[in-house]
């Protein structure tokens, strides 16, 4: 057990019927080097899974708390509902650590987070952990820098192996934020179902003068899967409109709201996106490419 006169990183995770994906996620966890002074706990949300995941996983790490959800949190219900718990029930924690189910994190990565935050201006930032794909090596998550706010448009940022850099979206595959960050603007979103909320909050954490940074060096891997569910051309409109107010698809109303909050100039050129990629799916094939339709 964590002990008082250590540190204490809480990690958050969700997951839904991929209790192998999620063995792997917490057994690189627990490989993970610790500095001497610091602790570690985890909370897991099981949202509903019928695959034996609680099962499979019980007793297998220590300091993991499993918490039953309701099979309907998805990503970001999944994560508040952690974090809520954890809030409530361990009271010394010194950081949170939101973490993919899919991610496998390196031996170092903790370690790399923590050196990364003493490095930066304030240590009251984000850091968060860019991670690549297993086969190509290339980036598929991390922080991304705003490059026009009319248009929504940025790019990705590289990490250099030398030093942070500041982002202002962040992918919260892994993302570390110290408990101060989490005292001045709480948990995610509540009005965000599934995607959307970790960008959101690093805008949130923005607008009250709280930086986000991207780390040194790659913290982990993880495949993008961002929209591999989209649907064929030849779907039909009713498939294609249900996907498109789908959590898990287009989340249109929670993406009108979250261009609305953030980049309102963005709005008109958003709705007619939404809509022609869904009205007529070959626009896709033009805009696929732009960070604000993945």
């Amino acid at each position: 057990m964590p002990t008082k006169e250590n540190k204490l990183i809480t990690v958050l995770l969700t997951c839904h019927n991929r209790k192998l994906k999620t063995y792997s996620c917490l057994e690189a966890l627990f490989n993970c080097t610790l500095e001497e002074g610091f602790d570690l706990n985890i909370f897991l949300v099981d949202d509903g899974s019928t695959d034996g995941t609680t099962e499979y996983l019980q007793g297998k790490f220590k300091n993991l708390q499993i918490i039953q959800g309701t099979g309907d949190l998805f990503w970001a219900g999944g994560m508040r509902a952690a974090w809520k718990f954890a809030n409530e029930h361990e009271k010394n924690t010194d950081y949170f650590l939101l973490l993919n189910d899919d991610t496998i994190i390196f031996k170092d990565t903790i370690t790399r987070l923590l050196r990364d935050l003493k490095s930066v201006e304030n240590s009251k930032s984000i850091i968060v952990g860019p991670t690549s794909d297993p086969d190509t090596k290339k980036i598929s998550y991390g922080g991304h820098q705003l490059l026009n706010r009319l248009t929504f448009k940025s790019k990705m940022l590289i990490p250099n192996d030398e030093f942070p850099q500041k982002c202002e979206l962040g992918n919260a595959n892994i993302m570390l934020v110290p408990k101060e960050v989490y005292q001045e603007i709480g948990s995610l979103t509540e009005s965000y179902t599934h995607g959307i909320a970790d960008f959101d909050y690093t805008l949130k954490a923005l607008k009250k003068g709280i930086k986000t940074y991207i780390s040194s060096s790659y913290c982990g891997y993880c495949t993008n899967d961002h929209g591999v569910n989209w649907l064929p051309q030849d779907s039909n409109l009713k498939e294609r409109i249900a996907y498109l107010y789908s959590p898990t698809g287009l989340s249109y109303k929670e993406y009108i709201q979250f261009v609305k909050v953030h980049f309102p100039f963005h709005l008109p050129q958003a709705f007619l996106l939404l809509w022609g990629k869904t009205l007529f799916p070959i626009i896709w094939q033009l805009f696929k490419n732009e960070d604000y339709l993945k």
